[in-house]
């Protein structure tokens, strides 16, 4: 009988020692097979979670075990969660009750409107584009930030952004109301005074410049004939404003038909600056703008070379000259 008990006990602590050792493995040992971004849709449900989740975990007694403990099918967040290996079980299952978050990297650059904006930004957080072009449009969100919506869109600073994939797009506007503080630093804003103008001025003319060249060693060139202009009281007379009032951005050739065409944004019929800007200019078309170059020129027109670079006139006869050899180019490729 003693020899019973000592077996018994000897199993007992075998057991025992065993189920511990398996429990510290289970729950506080490497699940995660591989690196991996896990997105926890804001419509999923506990079985859509754990259908993306277990498939890039292991120990999947133990992770229902400690679910159920911590009620995770009631408390999980919505989000983005990168999955580490050497990550846990307990590590995982706080994270998606907590709603401890990965942040994302979000870009947006070379957006022309709201729309584009929107979109562009749906493809990379959770809420939907037309979500955010409602932010975009509240006139309420826009006095929040000190904007209107029509102006709204000229506090964007095209850039690469950390995130939470959840971000609301009226958090988003006011995380981008911060960045453009940033952005516009004592420097930017001494540079607007010493130009003679606002932040929403340079990115209207920014914008401008960004569209008529892609070339950045060009713009404070471009930058410094439009301020000639300004200053003249002449008309910016700049192609890109057309195709916006038009909101035909495939137009290869401006014709006189087009000049013709009432809006605000008719630089060939408005003298100024449009309303707002046509695009959302680079940093680079931005401080082009502050540091444009000091010249006489007047004109420009592309060059026939179509090198993506510009030929400058300081009178309209010699840009007439190059306007024809530009056409001629264009005919020759059958380009209308």
């Amino acid at each position: 009988m003693k020899k019973l008990l000592v077996n018994i006990f000897l199993i007992g602590t075998f057991v025992g020692a065993a189920a511990m050792a398996w429990a510290i493995v289970a729950f506080k040992g490497n699940a995660v097979r591989e690196d991996v971004s896990l997105y926890v849709e804001p419509e999923s449900d506990y079985a859509a979670l754990k259908e993306s989740l277990l498939p890039h975990i292991k120990h999947h007694t133990a992770f229902s075990i400690y679910s159920s403990h911590l009620d995770l099918e009631q408390t999980f967040k919505t989000g983005h969660y990168y999955l580490q290996r050497g990550e846990s079980i307990i590590e995982i299952v706080r994270r998606l009750k907590l709603g401890m978050q990965t942040p994302v990297r979000v870009t947006f650059n070379n957006v022309r409107t709201v729309g584009q904006l929107s979109a562009r930004l749906s493809e990379q957080l959770a809420a939907d584009s037309l979500q955010f072009a409602e932010a975009f449009s509240s006139e309420t969100l826009a006095r929040e930030v000190g904007y209107d919506s029509l102006t709204l869109f000229s506090m964007f600073i095209p850039d690469t952004y950390e995130l939470y994939w959840t971000v609301s797009p009226e958090d988003f506007v006011r995380r981008m109301k911060r960045e453009s503080e940033r952005f516009w630093t004592g420097v930017r804003d001494e540079q607007c005074k010493a130009v003679g103008l606002s932040r929403l001025e340079v990115m209207t003319l920014a914008s401008i410049v960004y569209e008529e060249t892609a070339k950045t060693d060009e713009m404070p060139r471009i930058a410094g004939v439009y301020m000639n202009r300004l200053k003249k009281g002449m008309p910016l007379q700049a192609d890109p404003t057309i195709k916006y009032a038009l909101q035909d951005f495939t137009l290869r050739r401006i014709l006189h038909k087009h000049l013709r065409y009432k809006s605000p944004y008719n630089t060939y019929i408005n003298k100024g600056l449009p309303p707002s800007p046509i695009a959302m200019p680079s940093k680079a078309a931005i401080d082009a703008v502050l540091r444009y170059e000091r010249h006489n020129y007047l004109y420009f027109c592309a060059r026939p070379t179509f090198d993506g670079y510009h030929v400058f006139a300081t009178t309209y006869s010699d840009h007439l000259r190059n306007a024809r050899a530009y056409a001629a180019a264009l005919d020759s490729r059958n380009i209308k």
